[in-house]
């Protein structure tokens, strides 16, 4: 999943100015399931998230798992054009082939605000999955969500 990836810094190497701070998050189903809400991409450039991060620190430990969160800092005052996804991932790789995985992304713009911080949100179900940023003291969303009427399901083997 992420064994050579090399990511690009959330900032410009050396920026010194305004900054907001975006984070991931999950809704966790048990010891063994969670849906992730992540960025994926700034501006184009791939870039680290809890997904990864997630699956690095749990290989080896079965059907146990333990979510990690990545937040990273934002150039504030300028538009941005993240790239998110919202995933279901399962502690083991033999899990999603049996299980269901539902995924939905998309890109989503907007112009963070200086010292404000923003948190990836979604829901995935059987008939209607989104993804969105907002701002996590107001819980406004900001730009346009990433909605999937129907099934997100991705094509795996049913139980």
């Amino acid at each position: 999943m992420t064994g050579c990836a090399t990511f690009a810094p959330s900032v410009p190497e050396g920026y010194t100015g305004p900054q907001a701070v975006l984070e991931d998050s999950a809704k966790v189903h048990g010891s063994s399931k969670a849906d992730f809400f992540v960025v994926e991409q700034i501006n184009g450039a791939d870039v680290d998230n809890s997904l990864n991060e997630t699956f690095r620190r749990n290989k080896g430990r079965g059907l146990a798992m333990t979510p990690y969160f990545i937040s990273r800092p934002l150039v504030a005052d300028q538009p941005l054009k993240v790239a998110v996804k919202g995933r279901t991932h399962y502690a083991a790789p033999i899990q999603a082939l049996t299980r269901t995985v539902y995924q939905v992304k998309g890109v989503v713009e907007f112009s963070p605000k200086a010292n404000t911080r923003y948190v990836v949100r979604g829901q995935l179900g059987e008939n209607y999955s989104v993804v969105w940023i907002e701002e996590a003291e107001s819980g406004q969303p900001v730009g346009q969500k990433v909605e999937v009427n129907g099934s997100a399901k991705l094509g795996v083997l049913e139980k």
